[in-house]
Parts: structure tokens; C-alpha cells; sequence
């Protein structure tokens, strides 16, 4: 059995998704669950603008052909019976396919 929480206006609240071609890397390998990525910038013309360490990137807001559902498995329900909540659907993602550029203080020529 499949709910539905509706958000503030009784619609449900919209996410969006990342996407990221490429792989990140860290000088440690640490895992990543709840750990700070980056800045997620937009600028005046709506471009997503993601800010990495010492790096930038930047990407574009595209529509999903087919959305996503988030859905949360409700703890009461036993495992013959099932239920599950939508909590937020995805219709967006932020597509960042470039590689990124490297963000460079401004260095005096002479030392």
C-alpha cells in the first residue's frame, strides 16, 4: 500500500537531483554519507554553479522524462503487508557533464 504526505500547499514537495559525470576523489577515502560536498551556487540567469574545493563547475536545469518518487517505508508494517509514504517527487535534476575548472587566486606576478 502506497501513501501520499502532501507538503505545505498539499502538494508534494519538490526535489531535484545531482548528477555528476566523473567521479569524486578525496586525499583521504573517506565515505561521503553526511559529509560536506561543496557550494551550490545560482547565478542571476539561473545557472546552477557547483563549487567544489578548489574547483568549478558549471551545469544546466533539465526535466526528467519520467519523474521520480521518494518513497519511506513505514516502520509498523510487518514485511507481508507493506506499506510505504511518498514523502517528495524529482521532476528536475542539475546535469554537471564538463570537467571542472580550477579556481585560481589572484597571484602578483613579482615575489
Amino acid at each position: 500500500m502506497v501513501y501520499f504526505r502532501p507538503g505545505d500547499a498539499g502538494k508534494p514537495q519538490e526535489w531535484a537531483m545531482i548528477e555528476l559525470q566523473g567521479t569524486l576523489e578525496t586525499r583521504h577515502p573517506v565515505p561521503f554519507s553526511g559529509r560536506f560536498i561543496g557550494d551550490l551556487h545560482f547565478t542571476h540567469k539561473d545557472v546552477p554553479v557547483l563549487i567544489i574545493g578548489h574547483h568549478i563547475l558549471y551545469g544546466k536545469l533539465v526535466s526528467l522524462e519520467k519523474p521520480y518518487g521518494i518513497l519511506v517505508k513505514d516502520r509498523q508494517a510487518d514485511t507481508a503487508h507493506a506499506s510505504y509514504t511518498i514523502t517528495a517527487i524529482i521532476r528536475k535534476k542539475l546535469l554537471f557533464k564538463n570537467r571542472p575548472k580550477p579556481i585560481i587566486a589572484n597571484v602578483p606576478k613579482k615575489l
